[in-house]
């Protein structure tokens, strides 16, 4: 039983010992990039009094518009891309990689067995000894254990390395998902301002028509010109084309929103872009605090930390490495008395390895995994600085929508009273054709710029919420 003993010892002096040895190498600390505590004050303020009163948006930021058709897709997509089972796949991996670090830190017990049977020679120089057979078995089975003692940390740094890992699948798959909502939600909006620009449109094709019609009874009358005729045709003409144009593009945004959802034979039918609401704005002076739990924040601050516990690993490589080994089993010429007490083995030992000349070897991996440690530093500080300046452009965005929504109303208001005025004008004879061409182009750039200007309101609330990593809280 002794030397059963000693063998689960190894193990239990192995892990004890691990866990009162050090780890050589830097330890972690989050770059100090200096941000400011808030956002510039002219983008800041967009939010207004009124964001204050406002609801906090939730992780699933989509659903704050209120469209159940949106709800669809957007579940659609992250159920059913191809891209969030990627993440996905990866997110397993990581994960069975963390649990291979994981169990290094206990000694693997392997079973072995061998078996072989050896004839002797008889007239070799040194013969064989009197009473042994010339042919003998030999048939072995043992338990075997071989574990390097942590004295460095290395084992340590690397199921660091391994948990940051773990832990970054988990940030890209959320980055995955941030972003495959944000462009399906565009998308959709997308396709609702063509809606809105498509039922406007045929409204101009429309007032085109009456206005050829017009013409063409004032032309038969004898009291308008050829010319006026040709200028309405070609009125008629250009809207016509501008029409199929918006159709042909709401066609391609069907087909790329039927691709980010995975269902190739998607129809959208039209609806309405103005229902849709715009979500409240976050109140003046929100902490730049909120983009570090953007999941690319978090990505790029655990890959760092892996780099970093990669220093550790190769720094401890250039220290002595301790094992110890263990067998126990039974040994014997046969199978028969494999088992008895008499075919018992055992052995213990230690052994020490230690790296004395490799021509700089195990220093320049140390030296790199340095150098790949600053490249990340670097990329950290990169991405945070771009989130910085996506939350305040996307505040400076919604702001400067909001404020134009206003003279954009003003100014279709305008448009709609003078085209109906250069209309009774050129009825009543007091001006020409070209005024009432004109006008009615006024008007339907100005109708066409009303329903754009609301899709870049709800476009930039969608980039505030993807800045911001999914929404805020009060």
């Amino acid at each position: 039983m002794k030397p059963r003993r000693s063998l689960i010892g190894i193990a239990a002096a192995a892990s004890l010992l691990g866990a009162a040895c050090t780890s050589v190498g830097p330890d972690y600390e989050r770059p100090l990039l200096g941000l400011p505590a808030a956002y510039p004050d002219g983008a800041a303020a967009a939010g207004g009094k009124q964001a204050l009163e406002s609801a906090a948006v939730t992780a699933e930021w989509w659903k704050v518009y209120g469209d159940a058709r949106l709800d669809e897709l957007v579940a659609s997509a992250l159920a059913r891309n191809a891209d969030i089972r990627v993440a996905v796949a990866r997110i397993e991996e990581t994960d069975a990689n963390l649990r291979e670090a994981g169990a290094a830190f206990l000694p693997e017990i392997n079973l072995g067995s061998t078996g072989s049977r050896q004839r002797f020679s008889t007239t070799q120089a040194t013969p064989a000894f009197s009473g042994v057979p010339i042919i003998r078995n030999n048939v072995r089975l043992a338990l075997n254990t071989a574990f390097e003692i942590d004295f460095w940390g290395k084992l340590r740094r690397t199921l660091e390395a391994a948990r940051a890992l773990a832990l970054s699948s988990r940030y890209a798959k959320d980055v995955v998902t941030l972003s495959l909502a944000g462009l399906t939600t565009q998308a959709y909006f997308s396709i609702r301002s063509l809606d809105e620009q498509i039922a406007f449109t045929r409204s101009t094709l429309d007032s085109r028509d009456s206005a050829l019609d017009l013409v063409r009874r004032r032309v038969a009358g004898g009291i308008a010109s050829d010319l006026e005729l040709s200028q309405a045709q070609s009125a008629r003409a250009e809207v016509s084309l501008q029409l199929r144009e918006l159709q042909r593009q709401r066609s391609l945004l069907e087909h790329q929103l039927a691709t980010l959802t995975g269902t190739l034979d998607l129809g959208v039918a039209p609806g309405n872009l103005p229902g849709l609401p715009v979500p409240p704005q976050p109140p003046a002076g929100l902490p730049s605090q909120l983009i570090e739990r953007r999941p690319d924040i978090q990505l790029a601050e655990q890959q760092l930390v892996a780099a970093n516990a990669q220093i550790g690993i190769a720094r401890a490589a250039m220290f002595p490495s301790v094992s110890l080994t263990g067998l126990l089993g039974d040994e014997s010429r046969a199978l028969s008395t494999l088992l008895n007490s008499g075919s018992r083995i055992w052995s213990l030992g230690f052994g020490v390895t230690l790296p004395i000349f490799d021509w700089g070897r195990l220093a320049s991996r140390s030296d790199a995994a340095t150098a790949r440690a600053q490249q990340l530093v670097a990329g950290y500080q990169k991405s945070v600085e771009t989130a910085f300046r996506e939350v305040a452009d996307a505040l400076s965005n919604a702001a400067a929508g909001r404020e134009t929504e206003d003279d954009l109303q003003t100014r279709l208001q305008a448009a709609r009273t003078t085209s109906r005025l250069a209309l009774l004008r050129y009825q009543s004879g007091y001006s020409p054709f070209l005024e009432v061409l004109d006008a009615q182009r006024s008007l339907n750039d100005a109708g066409l710029a009303l329903v754009r200007n609301h899709q870049s309101r709800l476009a930039a609330s969608v980039d505030l919420m993807k800045a911001l990593g999914g929404g805020w809280t009060r």
